[in-house]
């Protein structure tokens, strides 16, 4: 039985595949067929995940954003990595039921702590009272410590922070050689993220841009060049990615339009003003270009109207959250989708000195929505940057045709047309038919 190999490449689209034309990703793909598709909505990591390798939509595997908001705690958690919070069978699992000798591997994958996979590594720092032990969960158990040995230790400064860089899928490419060498997995599944740094930082038409796809290019001919020698003809190839970029030149603080009207409540303890959600009666969960906004029952139309004369972007009530499939549980009362050129910030503050300590850090946890600008470091004050000027590239919504994500394979697939986001994992079935 041939072997699937995925390459998750995000925030490549097929048009910038097309321009650029980086050769190893293209001799990859030249024996197969290059095509696009339509990301689910919201199109944010987690979401779009859990859509490829479920073959369903939030709706029904839960996966709403990059986070949620737990009534329960009355709290808002994000980047939580729990397989059971995918609410839908994923491929390899399915794959496994069926044929139930089946064996896949799943690299630096979002919702991949505790999967029902044979391999797995991911990022799981040990938080300490004086510091932070930079480790990997991994299954087998103690996988990650036996493949550091030879690759080194995984730096999760290079994979989010101002210090992120390409070192990070360099990393990440070496323990998909090791996994191969020492598992042989009927499916692997590879998460590369460097070129989402820069299209951030830079914006999507960068020349930054441009030459991060071909610093990812070139590990990844490094990669085809090690898959050839020591394992020619055992393996083809996938290679997608999860959503794309838009330019931006504007950012947008929903939480503190709320809070200027009256809706969203805050509790100043020790200088510091912290969202108090008990009492709030509404607030919002940013995730780049998309808000989840809860609100308190009997002031569903105050915030509607508010949202509406701002004209924050186009805002999704209960009926088109059905119609774009993000009607769950967990979803907010309402979607508020930025426009194009516009981000949305979590801040609630009109006076930073107010602002809690975590957020002049790299504190992904504790922030109450995305934070691209934990990409810059503020030399001068020491801290994480608050210009959001400084963000060039932002996503989350479902893209234009012109900018659709790239799929491509090795094998003879017929990518002929547009895919929607629930076709992949069929096509991920047939290949093991």
């Amino acid at each position: 039985m041939k072997k699937l190999i995925i390459l998750d490449i995000v925030g490549l689209s097929k048009k910038k595949f097309e321009q650029i034309k980086p050769p190893h990703i293209s001799k990859l793909l030249e024996t197969g067929s290059i095509s696009s598709f339509k990301p689910s909505f919201p199109a944010v990591t987690c979401s779009v995940q859990a859509s490829i390798f479920s073959g369903t939509y939030p709706s029904e595997h839960g996966i709403i954003s990059n986070g949620y908001y737990d009534e329960i705690l009355k709290s808002i958690s994000f980047w939580e990595q729990s397989s059971n919070l995918v609410h839908s069978p994923r491929i390899w699992d399915s794959l496994k039921k069926t044929t139930p000798e089946f064996t896949s591997g799943l690299l630096f994958l979002q919702n991949s702590l505790y999967s029902n996979s044979n391999v797995i590594i991911t990022p799981k720092p040990i938080h300490l009272d004086n510091k932070m032990i930079m480790w990997c969960y991994s299954k087998p158990e103690n996988f990650y410590e036996k493949i550091s040995e030879s690759i080194g230790n995984f730096d999760l400064k290079s994979y989010w922070g101002p210090f992120s860089s390409i070192q990070s899928s360099n990393w990440i490419i070496n323990s998909a050689k090791k996994t191969i060498e020492t598992h042989k997995p009927d499916l692997l599944i590879v998460y590369l993220p460097h070129l989402d740094y820069t299209s951030q930082k830079f914006g999507p038409d960068s020349d930054e841009f441009k030459e991060s796809v071909i610093e990812l290019d070139n590990l990844l001919g490094d990669f085809s060049l090690f898959l050839n020698q020591e394992f020619k003809d055992e393996y083809e190839i996938m290679i997608l990615s999860e959503y794309t970029f838009n330019s931006v030149n504007k950012s947008i603080s929903p939480n503190l339009i709320l809070r200027q009207h009256g809706l969203l409540s805050t509790r100043r303890i020790e200088g510091k003003d912290y969202i108090d959600y008990e009492f709030s009666k509404a607030f919002a969960m940013v995730d780049h270009q998309i808000a989840h906004i809860y609100i308190n029952p009997g002031y569903e139309d105050e915030v509607y109207q508010i949202l509406k004369n701002k004209n924050l972007g186009i805002i999704l009530d209960s009926k088109l959250q059905k119609e774009l499939k993000i009607n769950h549980p967990k979803s907010g009362n309402l979607i508020l989708c930025a426009p194009t050129n516009s981000w949305f910030n979590y801040y609630w503050w009109d006076d930073v000195q107010f602002a809690p300590d975590f957020t002049f850090s790299v504190d992904i946890h504790r922030k109450p929505g995305y934070d691209p600008l934990e990409l810059f470091f503020d030399f001068k004050t020491k801290q994480i940057s608050h210009d959001t000027s400084l963000i060039k590239g932002s996503h989350g919504l479902v893209p234009t045709d012109d900018n659709l994500p790239l799929i491509g394979t090795s094998f003879n697939s017929n990518l002929d047309k547009i895919i929607p986001v629930t076709e992949i994992k069929k096509l991920i079935e047939n290949f093991f038919k």
